[in-house]
């Protein structure tokens, strides 16, 4: 599927766009946060320029550069495009502040994201209106946007739910050397610049310290706003994940209600989740389906439907240890289960907690039902799988 082609001009990339054209932002890139403690670390140690470990550390670095730098080209370019009405402020044009719960805000380190509770659901690398199409920003130094999929559903997804009156759209900002630009949907339009280099950056940032950095330049206009401009939709993201699941076990004949999973809605959310819970097996219930299961595991384990970054919907357990103790377990096609942990911070966690207070003793489900339910899925038509 192409991207798709707007004739709209202000979604039209100019040469200086195309060539990274720094002359009009200053020295504002060097007012942003970065996470550069293990950079200045390896520096200092003397870790040559082509270890792995430097070059990990430089790379990921290179992408917050080369994020605020087409932030700062994308908000003067959208001083010169009346049809963006508004064009959400982040960073240092933001006083800071904390990330506000059920709201979009901009987090304490500068990024415009969307939280439910103490919990991050969305970040987004700028947003910006024209009209009532809305836009979504994806600036990125990756190697093959194909890998973008997964994300780029769950953020569409989110702001699908948060603004409804909206199409949501979305702008991708890559370099001429990514490759997979045509698997993209067709609500992207993308944008392919010359290569990036973050030397300059490097040098002031990490080796001299900022010590001589111009003065920040604000930025003033009319359709520059905050975050508070837009009002969300609203949304509980545990009152919808929890009605998921209870929609999905509330056929009186049948073990799920696939009629209930195919519902616009419903495939909406899936998106958003990324996965939605059915239910739960007994210790020794799941040892008769995956006979090579760690002699040690939970009394009960969490059964899920994820969405995988090919829009396949497939099985996958969780064993909960404690609270915050929690693994992740996939089985490949020959049933060899492969293990890892979740974060202990992270929103899946409390997503396993409030579904088990939950689940029923008819919310149980055996091998067979297993079985039964992997089979439904392989038969899905494509259109409840694609992007």
């Amino acid at each position: 599927m192409k991207p798709q082609q707007s004739h709209n001009s202000f979604l039209t990339i100019t040469p200086e766009i195309k060539a990274i054209d720094e002359h009009d932002i200053a020295d504002n890139v060097l007012y942003y946060e970065y996470a550069t403690k293990h950079l200045a670390r390896l520096y200092k140690e003397g870790v040559d320029k082509d270890d792995p470990r430097f070059i990990s550390a430089y790379r990921s670095f290179e992408g917050e550069v080369f994020e605020n730098v087409m932030y700062e080209i994308l908000l003067r370019h959208a001083l010169k495009h009346k049809e963006i009405t508004e064009f959400i402020i982040k960073g240092p044009h933001k006083p800071q502040t904390k990330a506000l719960s059920n709201a979009l805000s901009i987090s304490s380190k500068g990024q415009i994201v969307y939280r439910t509770k103490s919990k991050e659901i969305g970040e987004f690398d700028a947003l910006f209106c024209a009209g009532k199409e809305l836009y979504f920003v994806e600036m990125t130094l990756v190697k093959s946007v194909a890998n973008l999929k997964k994300r780029l559903r769950k953020k569409k997804a989110l702001l699908n739910v948060l603004f409804p009156e909206y199409t949501i759209k979305s702008l991708i900002i890559v370099d001429e050397g990514a490759t997979g630009v045509k698997q993209l949907p067709s609500y992207c339009t993308v944008w392919l610049t010359k290569p990036f280099s973050a030397q300059r950056y490097y040098k002031k940032i990490i080796l001299e310290r900022n010590r001589s950095r111009k003065p920040f330049k604000k930025i003033h206009a009319k359709n520059i706003v905050g975050t508070r401009t837009l009002q969300t939709h609203p949304f509980r993201y545990y009152n919808v994940l929890g009605w998921i699941f209870t929609g999905l076990r509330n056929h009186n004949k049948y073990i799920i209600n696939m009629q209930f999973l195919k519902r616009p809605d419903v495939t909406r959310f899936i998106d958003l989740f990324t996965k939605i819970y059915i239910g739960y097996m007994e210790a020794d219930e799941f040892r008769k389906l995956y006979p090579n299961a760690p002699k040690k595991i939970p009394d009960r384990v969490m059964v899920s439907i994820d969405k995988e970054h090919t829009g396949e919907l497939t099985l996958a357990y969780y064993f909960q240890y404690s609270r915050k103790n929690l693994e992740y377990v996939k089985a490949n096609t020959d049933g060899v289960l492969s293990i890892s942990k979740k974060d202990p911070y992270g929103i899946t966690v409390t997503e396993v907690v409030h579904i088990f207070k939950m689940v029923k003793s008819y919310h149980e489900l055996k091998k067979e039902n297993i079985i039964t339910i992997a089979s439904l899925l392989k038969k899905l038509p494509v259109q409840y799988n694609a992007l």
